[in-house]
């Protein structure tokens, strides 16, 4: 009974927040457009200190080709002070550093920043003895999600 009753309360809680986690993606919504949340979140990765490697319209690529797509923005970025440690625990962490944050607009018009849970990366590379550093990206990347989607104080 107290598992069913715990059950329902974290559907509750889970489901009423503005972040959603599904197959190792982290989303959650944006109060601004897809080029001011980019904007933000660039910002944010320079102000930090860290290498901003690059940042991919996926919206204007699509129109070079003659084809349609919802604002749709990658930006990549990293620091080699936790990556490295990351894939000395496991180097097949390599593939999927560095950091990226995918910002989009859904067929409804709700704009998302999206990445990857670290945790379910170290599940998929099999990652041993690197769980502070693991905690730590959650940590900036939670913080990043959230000073990039927010209201402008």
């Amino acid at each position: 009974m107290r598992t069913f009753i715990l059950s329902i309360i974290s559907i509750f809680f889970f489901s009423s927040m503005a972040v959603a986690a599904d197959n190792g993606l982290v989303s959650a919504k944006s109060s601004h457009t897809v080029k001011e949340t980019a904007d933000r979140l660039e910002n944010i990765v320079q102000q930090k200190g860290m290498t901003l490697f690059a940042r991919i319209n996926h919206t204007a690529g699509a129109e070079k080709v003659g084809k349609e797509l919802r604002p749709t923005e990658l930006i990549i970025f990293g620091n080699p002070k936790v990556g490295t440690p990351l894939m000395q625990c496991s180097q097949t962490m390599a593939i999927d550093l560095p950091q990226k944050a995918l910002i989009w607009e859904d067929d409804a018009g709700q704009v998302w920043f999206s990445y990857n849970e670290p945790e379910y990366l170290a599940k998929r590379h099999n990652t041993k003895g690197c769980l502070e550093v693991i905690k730590k990206v959650q940590n900036v990347l939670a913080n990043f999600s959230s000073a990039a989607t927010g209201v402008v104080d």
